[in-house]
Order: C-alpha cells, then sequence, then structure tokens
C-alpha cells in the first residue's frame, strides 16, 4: 500500500454520519461497524433498520442540530470522525432567478454540514480527530441545468478550506469528490427532464465508500480525494485547463441538447433554443 494511503484501524474509532439513512451513509455505516468502528448517524427520515444507530436530526434546523450532535456525541463518547454526507440535488439552471429549490440545497448542502461541524469542533478537537466532507466531482466541474447543487458543493469545499486553517493543528479535513452514484438523489432532477445521463456517468457505491475511508483513516490526512481514475483526471483538468475543461462540457451540452435529451423540459427550454440557435 502506498504512504499516501497507509490507514488506521478504524475499531473503536468514534464516527458520526449525517444523511445516514440515505444510500452513501447507510453503506458507509454498515461498513465501518463491521469493521470494528463505533457508529452513530444522523438523519432526518430514520428508517429504524439501519445496522447502527441513527438519530433523528434536520440539519436546517439550529435546535435540531444541537440536540442531535449532543445525543450522538453521549452515544459515542466523544468522537473522532465525523462524516458530513447529508446532502440533496435538485433542477436549478443558473439563468432563473433563486427560488425555494435553490434556498433548500444551500441550506442543507452548505449550512447544514456548517451547523453540524460547527457542533462538532471541540469534541474533534479533544480526539484530535478528522472532518470527511462528502462534496461533488460538481464542486470542481460545472455541469449545466444544476447550478445550485455545484455551487453548494463548491461552497462546501470553501468552507472546508476554512476549517482546515483554523483546525489544522487539531484536527484534518478531507474532501472527497464522487461523481454520479445511483440514488434517489436524482430523482427530482430527472422527473424535470434534466437528467444528466450521458454527461455524468453513474460510479460504483464502493469506490465512494474506499475513499472516504480513506479520508477518515489516513495515516496522513489527506486533503483532496477523488473517487476514480477518470474523477481524478477530472479533477486535473477542472483544477489546471478550466478553459478546456468548459469547451468539453459545453460541446457535451450541444450534443444532448441536438439529441433531444431536454425536450419537453420547460427549464431547459432556454438552453435547447440557444443550443439550437448557435449552430
Amino acid at each position: 500500500m502506498s504512504p499516501l494511503n497507509r490507514r488506521q484501524d478504524p475499531t473503536g474509532r468514534r464516527v458520526l454520519i449525517t444523511g445516514a439513512s440515505g444510500t452513501i451513509g447507510r453503506a458507509l455505516g454498515a461498513r465501518l461497524t463491521a469493521a470494528g468502528a463505533h457508529v452513530v448517524g444522523l438523519d432526518l427520515r430514520p428508517t429504524g433498520d439501519e445496522p447502527f444507530t441513527v438519530v433523528r436530526c434536520d440539519v436546517t434546523d439550529d435546535d435540531s442540530v444541537g440536540a442531535g450532535v449532543a445525543r450522538a456525541l453521549e452515544l459515542l463518547g466523544g468522537l473522532d470522525v465525523l462524516v458530513n454526507n447529508a446532502g440533496i440535488g435538485g433542477p436549478a439552471p443558473a439563468e432563473y432567478p433563486p427560488g425555494g429549490e435553490v434556498r433548500r440545497q444551500l441550506e442543507i448542502n452548505l449550512l447544514g454540514t456548517w451547523r453540524v461541524t460547527a457542533a462538532c469542533v471541540d469534541a474533534l478537537v479533544a480526539a484530535r480527530g478528522r472532518v470527511v466532507m462528502v462534496t461533488s466531482r460538481m464542486a470542481v466541474m460545472q455541469l449545466p441545468l444544476a447550478a445550485a447543487y455545484g455551487a453548494s458543493k463548491r461552497a462546501m469545499v470553501a468552507y472546508a478550506d476554512a476549517l482546515r486553517l483554523e483546525l489544522g493543528t487539531h484536527v484534518g479535513v478531507s474532501c472527497v469528490y464522487p461523481s454520479a452514484v445511483r440514488s434517489p438523489i436524482h430523482d427530482s432532477t430527472r422527473a424535470a427532464g434534466l437528467s444528466l445521463e450521458g454527461m455524468s456517468v453513474y460510479e460504483p457505491l464502493e469506490g465512494v465508500l474506499d475513499a472516504i475511508e480513506l479520508g477518515a483513516f489516513a495515516v496522513r490526512p489527506r486533503r483532496d480525494i477523488t473517487t476514480t481514475r477518470k474523477g481524478a483526471v477530472e479533477f486535473f483538468l477542472a483544477r489546471h485547463l478550466p478553459a478546456l475543461t468548459d469547451r468539453i462540457v459545453a460541446r457535451t451540452l450541444r450534443a444532448r441538447a441536438a439529441a433531444g435529451a431536454f425536450d419537453g423540459a420547460e427549464l431547459a427550454a432556454g438552453v435547447v433554443a440557444r443550443n439550437a440557435s448557435g449552430r
């Protein structure tokens, strides 16, 4: 194993996962529990059949976060790892004014992460722990028709950068950049006719879990962690050759629009018309 990928034993580690009843959170909690970690989750709607304890918590509500984190820390007896995984997506083209959908995504993806992390800071500092931010490839490579999601995830990375500077003497802060994983998070975008299939490739859940686990338990904290080789290439291009990345995405968008991928989608009407007139 590469020195960069050497990991601590998760046995006995105290881990808090947000969005713990969703696709990634549940699978991660189950994996870490099986590996010997002591896991507690936070979720707005626990299913009750998760293989670890999940505390009901609304990350958009200050009081709910305070009470939920306090209960989780009581159950765990401290905190070694916080995984900020809670998040939502949805249709939000950049050309339209920010409405309820935009505010909802910012409130959960960015401010929810901020609330939970702030409530955990003292425990993390005391344990010299880790924070893992489950961000998105769209934090560095924005895709069209989903401006709120990309903006919230890019802001989440900025928050992580500030947190790292403030707590870095005692707490490691890592950002993980998955692409798309098959889960209900895409349902509302698909229902609006704005599915980005063809622009974004689904990746295996296991690779995302591996990356999060590396962020949580790497002997030396990793700043940025991609989840696939393709993701690593996209991350490099977006960071170092952004104009080239824009051209690639724009060309793919034109091809998708020409193929009728967005026909009948009201929110994509402007994109379709502009790409048709530009040919």
